[in-house]
């Protein structure tokens, strides 16, 4: 059984294509983790695999065992090979919204939020850092295609903001995975959650994945999911410095929040708040400014 697109809303950009999905087939216990970008993605990634692989035996880097099906960087016949070809349980990137993914009942899913305007500013250092040859590449396959291409980046925050805020669809993102968190096999993860209490969330993670972790396994398990790991273990992460400027030092930046309140302006700032008040309701918002402490869910 592979995919049927047709059922699927086109999400289409000059990175990502959901059409890709079609040749996807998909097997039992597959596990699908589900962000926008800049909400922690690779965090979870890293942290799915040290579960699944505690004596830290990966076969491969993460982010080549857990690829981004819809990113345009490959073909995407080689990337459903690779993932063909594995015979671990299998964990994959997507960043498309719920209506925009295939829904398997025997799959787990995991959404990880996070406040947009530390998502925002962390997108800000990622325009920055991908690297121009990446940008001409993606861009020019959208040549005849009515899709924007990726603009370089001109240091002009604000002006980047009017345009992530309206129509990059991080909020619409959370909205579509809000409505459905009430599903059996859906998670919902906080970006603050996890810098709160990696270790808490790694267990509910586990518990959610029925993976198997011994009492003696956990710190290291833990350990190698802290940033500062993360950061300097790039070889187990993968050849970020294919796409991004400086690697894992730069794409795994700066890790923390609220940098947004000396940057964007109380106009902004409305803005932001009128859009979240529109598309999500009052738990809803509570959970994405503040994790598990500010909304719903709280059971798990």
């Amino acid at each position: 059984m592979t995919v049927a697109i047709d059922s699927l809303t086109l999400y289409r950009s000059a990175v990502a294509d959901n059409r890709r999905w079609a040749g996807f087939t998909p097997r039992p216990d597959d596990i699908f983790v589900c962000t926008p970008a800049k909400c922690g993605t690779t965090w979870m990634q890293t942290i799915v695999a040290s579960l699944l692989f505690p004596d830290n035996a990966l076969p491969a880097p993460v982010l080549i065992m857990s690829p981004w099906i819809e990113a345009e960087f490959d073909p995407v016949d080689e990337v459903l090979a690779r993932l063909e070809a594995q015979r671990h349980r299998r964990f994959i990137k997507t960043h498309t919204p719920a209506d925009g993914i295939p829904w398997f009942p025997d799959a787990k899913y995991i959404f990880v939020g996070r406040d947009g305007r530390d998502a925002f500013m962390s997108m800000c250092n990622h325009m920055a850092r991908i690297r121009n040859d990446v940008r001409e590449n993606l861009n020019a396959k959208i040549t005849h295609e009515s899709v924007m291409p990726l603009p370089p980046w001109t240091g002009d925050v604000h002006g980047f903001y009017s345009v992530w805020l309206p129509a990059m669809g991080m909020l619409e993102h959370v909205a579509g995975f809000w409505e459905r968190r009430r599903q059996p096999n859906l998670l919902m993860v906080h970006y603050n959650d996890l810098k709160a209490d990696l270790a808490g969330e790694m267990r509910r993670v586990a518990a959610f994945l029925g993976a198997r972790v011994t009492d003696a396994q956990w710190p290291q398990v833990v350990e190698r999911c802290t940033f500062e790991s993360m950061r300097a273990r790039e070889a187990e992460l993968g050849e970020i410095d294919r796409l991004f400027e400086g690697g894992a030092k730069s794409f795994i930046f700066k890790g923390t929040n609220g940098r947004w309140r000396d940057v964007l302006t109380p106009a902004e700032l409305d803005a932001y708040a009128a859009r979240v008040k529109e598309l999500l309701p009052s738990e809803g918002a509570a959970w994405l400014e503040s994790g598990r402490r500010g909304g719903e869910p709280r059971e798990g």
